[in-house]
């Protein structure tokens, strides 16, 4: 039978559709509820500030009663830009302030109340803290947010319908008047004593029904269509403490439920019908208003490590909190230790190491170069490795050409589809053995490897591997894993800077080698540093050592100042640092013997760009 020349094409074209019909590999379904597109810019941030600030500040209270003096509210030097400077240096995306604490008082002139800044001193009465602050986070590239306390002891309305009315109007003033917010923060206390007026009673509401949440948020969101709530049965749910740390276990998934257990809230519920992830709020300091008895007890460099590890590491954000001073300021030795917080969390996970790898997967989703292994090392959030459906354990494996020390991993899922990983297990191959690695922060007897969500970063002790083996051991759905990260952090030293101890232990002056006088930096601008002796002292030098490989930042002309309460400072001397673009060597300055407690040194000329650089600063 003769076959006609365009039937056989037909027939191969047939064919060859029928085979590229059978190899097209169809996307992953979606498993159990997802984010919204607001919820997923949110999970990005990853860390974040709280300010606190109000009458409190002024009373050495935490909570206000409500029958405060506004005449309280005088801040001798307020500077949101020195807040949203030292946020950024600390590496925070965005900053949360308290524009209305329980106390009822507002940081914003507000048309519903005269509890406001508005009857304060403080600029006459037309000061607004609230539009510094967002100005201030548009220039420094930050994020803004606001918090609003539902309870507030001051209005003489409140646990009446009309307080809901107040409340909402103050809503609609703070959204719609400074500008894009990523989030709007309810406090969880309601109820309570408080002057309501002058009626000093006790007043009760019912939580889960008074302020009408589900209308609430529905006005929230039109007038602030791209932010997320934070509060009960919300966008974002509270960790459940204020420690500063999740569950190892953390699902971003929850049942909405008023009160809900604080176990239930640490870990999230696996089968939870709601994306409601978790935010761990702590502070800096024990307290989250100012008290100077608590400048000692500011939280250690590694303590604030650790809540990173055990917050950002654990799939929830940390929404760390600086007090603001009486003065109208973010303490130096706070953001001393925030900054160093941040320059060792970017040290310790600078160097991804599966640049150095080979990576292969077990099993890939249709054998799709679209869902390859090469898809969890890319560094993209969009693209993810995946198997095919019903394969909930695979693995990847990655393969150094030489062994390599390691202490970290991470991994991220692409949550746009669900949180799906339940279990998972690393084994390093050291020394041709197959090495069995847990979190260094998990209970004794476990490994602490359960849920992944956005991010999971996995601390261990150092090991030197060949390969390095992680294994997805079971899961909600086939796994999708987005990135994978492994590092070698630097050992942080058991004496590393004892911020803000400084530490002189031998003051003779006529000693040889007078032994170095640890300090605490604070970041108060570009061209200052602060330094705090840790009690009122003669010190007797100054040395700045400027760093080797550039000039920008050089300085060359300064001036040091000197004060005991950081309102009022003494101009002590100024001059050239001789010859310094040439040979950047230390400069010595002697200083005057009289005792201070807090030393400035500001930079009134620098050889190149904006902002002062330093290799060290020391004291003797």
């Amino acid at each position: 039978m003769r076959i006609n020349k365009f039937t056989a094409l037909a027939v191969a074209l047939a064919m060859t559709m029928g085979a590229n019909a059978q190899r097209k590999v169809t996307a992953p379904a979606p498993c159990g509820p997802l984010p919204n597109a607001n919820q997923l810019r949110w999970h990005q941030l990853e860390t974040y500030a709280f300010l606190h600030y109000s009458l409190n500040t002024y009373t050495d209270q935490e909570w206000g009663f409500g029958d405060e003096d506004p005449m309280l509210f005088n801040p001798s030097n307020l500077d949101a830009r020195q807040w949203a400077r030292t946020c950024k240096e600390a590496g925070m995306k965005g900053i949360i302030l308290t524009a209305k604490h329980h106390c009822g008082f507002c940081l914003w002139p507000s048309k519903y109340t005269e509890f406001s800044v508005k009857n304060a001193p403080w600029k006459d009465g037309k000061g607004d803290v609230v539009r510094e602050l967002a100005d201030a986070c548009k220039e420094y590239g930050l994020k803004f947010a606001v918090y609003l306390s539902p309870w507030d002891r001051n209005h003489a309305e409140y646990a009446r319908p009309e307080y809901v009315t107040y409340f909402r109007n103050q809503l609609e003033e703070l959204l719609t008047q400074y500008g894009e917010m990523f989030e709007v923060w309810f406090d969880g206390a309601n109820g309570g004593t408080g002057y309501y007026g002058g009626a000093n009673e006790e007043r009760k509401i019912d939580g889960a029904t008074y302020y009408d949440w589900p209308k609430t948020f529905e006005m929230i969101h039109k007038w602030q269509p791209k932010l997320a709530i934070w509060g009960d049965r919300a966008e974002l749910r509270w960790i459940g403490t204020e420690k500063g740390y999740a569950g190892l276990t953390n699902w971003c998934t929850i049942d909405y439920a008023f009160n809900t257990p604080q176990d239930t809230l640490m870990h999230g519920q696996e089968n939870g019908k709601h994306w409601s992830p978790g935010e761990c709020d702590t502070s800096i300091r024990p307290g989250w208003f100012y008290h100077e008895n608590e400048d000692s007890k500011v939280k250690s460099l590694r303590k604030l490590v650790d809540t990173y590890y055990e917050s950002v590491g654990r799939n929830a954000s940390l929404l760390l909190n600086f007090p603001i001073t009486r003065e109208g300021r973010i303490h130096p030795i706070d953001s001393a230790h925030a900054v160093a917080m941040a320059r060792v969390i970017k040290a310790e996970l600078a160097n991804n190491l599966v640049r150095q790898a080979c990576v292969t997967a077990s099993q890939v989703r249709g054998g799709s170069a679209k869902y390859n292994a090469q898809k969890a090392v890319d560094n993209s959030t969009e693209t993810y490795w995946a198997t095919n459906d019903g394969v909930t354990r695979a693995s990847l494996t990655l393969s150094f050409k030489r062994p390599t020390d390691i202490n970290r991993f991470m991994a991220q899922e692409y949550i746009a589809l669900g949180q799906r990983v339940k279990s998972f297990s690393l084994e390093a191959l050291v020394n041709g053995k197959w090495v069995q690695l847990r979190d260094e922060r998990a209970p004794e007897g476990t490994t602490g490897l359960t849920t992944i969500g956005y991010k999971r970063i996995v601390c261990f002790p150092t090991v030197k591997a060949t390969r390095l083996r992680f294994t997805i051991n079971s899961a909600k759905a086939c796994p999708l894993i987005s990135n994978i990260g492994v590092y070698c952090a630097p050992a942080l030293p058991e004496d590393a800077v004892q911020l803000p101890a400084a530490v002189l232990a031998k003051a003779n002056e006529e000693q040889a080698e007078p032994e170095r006088l640890l300090i605490s930096v604070g970041y108060d601008s570009p061209r200052e540093l602060l330094i705090d002796v840790q009690e009122k002292r003669v010190c007797h030098s100054l040395t700045y050592v400027p760093r080797e490989d550039t000039k920008d930042g050089l300085v060359l002309n300064y001036e040091i100042y000197a004060s005991d309460d950081l309102v009022t400072w003494k101009r002590w001397l100024g001059g050239e640092f001789s010859n310094i673009e040439n040979n950047p060597v230390p400069q010595t300055v002697k200083l005057p013997a009289i005792p201070t407690r807090y030393l400035k040194l500001v930079a009134t000329r620098l050889a190149q760009g904006e902002n002062m650089a330093r290799n060290d600063l020391i004291v003797r």
